[in-house]
């Protein structure tokens, strides 16, 4: 088990049996994530990416009240209340976006609470998202007169549709986690006290799985979504490629045969 040394308390990072644990740590402001925390996401990112013993990532807020309540709207005064200041804060704000896009590993959101606005917006990037029952979701821009970057609100709409995004931002209103579900927000609604111990047992069984294959998946996937001109269909051919030529697929077939668990290695 090791922890990361970071600028901000209010970012945590362990690395624990193949698995990547990153921690939003504001519960005070149930999560809201702050320009630091921001500076440390990334050096968490880069870290768990090009650590060959993190299998999987997994995201979730500190406490049982949220996962993430949005952006720390306490901070705006002081870091977006001019252009200039706008500009320095959405330039981060726009690494971070492009660091969780360029995750290759698998990414999974455990939620818990509260899961508004930037929460949503954070919590969308996540290849799987957990929630726990009694959780709470909602982008509240049009209560607050924001305008939703187009990044994000095309990654909703790829997640829910476009009449549910529609009705998402329209209303700004709060969805349950039975919404949620039914919606396709999330992938599983479990019981709050099961909820640890549901995203462990996930993160373990792909920790354990071939990592190319895994990698393959994932850009396969995103290639997919893309339109039907902008996509590398050769790049997911040299993936699927890289599998078959693997060590992981012999160790597999191996395994297999021998009725054993298999051992791979990402090669």
């Amino acid at each position: 088990m090791t922890e990361l040394k970071l600028a901000t308390e209010k970012m945590h990072a362990l690395k624990k049996n193949g698995i990547g644990w990153m921690t939003f740590n504001n519960p005070a402001r149930r999560n809201a994530i702050g320009f630091a925390m921001r500076e440390a996401i990334l050096e968490i990112i880069e870290d768990f990416e090009t650590d060959p013993t993190v299998r999987v990532i997994v995201m979730q807020g500190a406490g049982d009240r949220s996962f993430v309540s949005g952006s720390d709207i306490s901070e705006f005064a002081e870091r977006r209340s001019t252009p200039e200041q706008r500009e320095i804060y959405d330039a981060l704000s726009a690494k971070v976006n492009d660091a969780y896009a360029n995750i290759k590993k698998p990414l999974i959101a455990m939620i818990r609470g509260f899961c508004i606005g930037a929460g949503i917006g954070t919590a969308i990037h996540a290849d799987i998202r957990i929630a726990a029952e009694g959780s709470q979701f909602g982008v509240p821009a049009a209560r607050l007169g924001l305008g939703y970057a187009f990044r994000n609100m095309k990654k909703i709409i790829d997640i829910v549709g476009p009449a549910k995004t529609k009705e998402i931002l329209f209303t700004g209103r709060r969805y349950s986690g039975d919404e949620a579900l039914s919606m396709g927000l999330i992938n599983q609604l479990v019981p709050a006290d099961k909820l640890e111990e549901v995203v462990d047992d996930l993160a373990s069984t792909i920790a354990s799985n071939a990592p190319l294959t895994i990698h393959a998946t994932k850009v396969i996937v995103a290639e997919a979504a893309k339109d039907p001109d902008k996509r590398d269909i050769a790049l997911c051919d040299k993936l699927v490629e890289n599998c078959m030529r693997s060590e992981d697929y012999k160790e597999g077939r191996t395994a297999f045969m021998e009725k054993r668990m298999p051992k791979f290695r990402g090669r």
